[in-house]
């Protein structure tokens, strides 16, 4: 009981910590900390210098506790928050209960958004109006060095069984640079490397029913496919994360990383922490069954429905997602546009050269599934993926059992 009392107090004293930041504000911003924390920052500080009256309340929050804050504030019906990033997997939740305005209702969408990043911004994906605007354009790239593909002989690899033909020749002839490498890890590190994987041979986790489907012939295929490239990758792969891989790539460990992000890439071209400076090439991921499918990361922002300065949010959102404003932030701090004209601006490629490839895998990328319990779902993959990396378990048992529990999560 005493234990009950002292979360209503804390969810009480929470509210009216918000309620006194807008009352405060003449704009109340919840995003995140880090790089999303600083580019928000810095777009505050811009449009503050082209509206020198207004009073901007910006809160930069670690993932889980802006998640918390943003849940508890619009379950009430709080007010506490106008604009509010969210998560590409929280979307589900957020849009379905109607938390967020309808961004189409007053104004249409201008601009050259590309369209998946806009799509996952829409409920339902790809068809309903925007809820949201994307505002970070993460999404998952292959890598291969092109100066040893050109020594052995090989050309870019466009499909997954050219990325096991040029990981097992590499790894034959050359010796201290293994083939390919990836995030074995369990849970989402182990996940997010195989999905791309996963959705060119035709996989589906969840089919249009609603029901678990991790564990068809296409399924089991990628699956197979993944566990052969670990012939190829560096000895205790099963563990590796992103540090290790992007090691394995700067050291010139590793010939191959079947996922890199966009965070990732920069230090490949730095020569104080890179023997490969300028021999990797970055781009979308390959195909197979299906054409190229990198999965995408893409970071929202939406208006609170309760939001207490709805015309001030949006009048925001729109000069945070200008193609000018973007620009800005990708040279700045090389945060991932998601308007197609700044992937093609001239000084922007010419600081990243991979920016036209990035874009390709933006256009071709894929949404993780909405489903309110992705999370779960992806830690009871990660878990049977790394069985079968282990080899405690052959890919068809694995998948199968991953199968079974995912089914009975999506019950609850």
């Amino acid at each position: 009981m005493l234990k009950h009392s002292s979360l209503t107090l804390a969810l009480t004293a929470s509210m009216a910590l918000g309620a006194a930041a807008v009352q405060a504000a003449d704009l109340v911003i919840a995003g995140r900390d880090g790089i999303y924390g600083k580019a928000l920052e810095e777009s505050v500080a811009r449009y503050q210098a082209a509206h020198p009256d207004m009073d901007i309340e910006l809160l930069k929050l670690p993932y889980g506790s802006l998640y918390e804050k943003l849940v508890i504030s619009m379950r009430e019906n709080a007010g506490a928050y106008d604009l509010v990033m969210i998560d590409d997997t929280w979307a589900t939740e957020f849009m379905s209960n109607g938390w967020l305005a309808n961004l189409e209702e007053q104004s249409g969408i201008t601009g050259d958004f590309i369209t998946a990043a806009l799509d996952i911004s829409r409920y339902p994906v790809g068809q309903g109006p925007a809820y949201s605007l994307p505002v970070v354009g993460n999404v998952a790239m292959f890598t291969y060095n092109k100066s040893l593909f050109k020594e052995f002989g090989l050309t870019r690899p466009d499909n997954w069984e050219a990325v096991k033909t040029a990981a097992k020749t590499i790894s034959a002839k050359n010796n201290g640079t293994t083939g390919v490498v990836f995030r074995g890890q369990k849970g989402n590190p182990i996940v997010t490397g195989f999905l791309p994987l996963f959705w060119a041979h035709g996989g589906v986790i969840v089919d249009d029913g609603g029901k678990a489907h991790v564990n068809s012939d296409q399924g089991v295929q990628a699956l197979e496919s993944f566990l052969e490239l670990k012939q190829y990758a560096p000895r205790g792969v099963e563990v590796y994360n992103s540090t290790e891989v992007r090691d394995a790539i700067q050291q010139r460990k590793a010939a191959m990383a079947i996922e890199v992000w966009p965070s990732w890439v920069p230090s490949m071209d730095d020569p104080d922490q890179s023997k490969v400076v300028r021999e990797m090439e970055v781009i979308a991921a390959p195909g197979q069954v299906k054409g190229s499918s990198p999965m995408l990361g893409i970071w929202q922002m939406g208006v609170a429905t309760d939001a207490k300065h709805d015309k001030a949010a949006r009048e925001f959102l729109e000069f945070l997602t200008s193609a000018e404003n973007q620009k800005q932030l990708a040279i700045d701090l090389g945060l991932p546009p998601t308007r197609r004209s700044v992937y093609t601006d001239a000084d922007v490629v010419a600081k990243y050269r991979w920016y036209p490839n990035q874009l390709d895998a933006l256009e071709h990328g894929k949404p993780r599934p909405r489903i309110e319990r992705w999370n779960e779902v992806e830690s009871i993959l990660g878990d049977y993926l790394q069985l079968a990396m282990i080899g405690e378990l052959d890919a068809r048992t694995a998948l199968d059992q991953a199968n079974r529990k995912i089914d009975r999560a999506l019950k609850r």
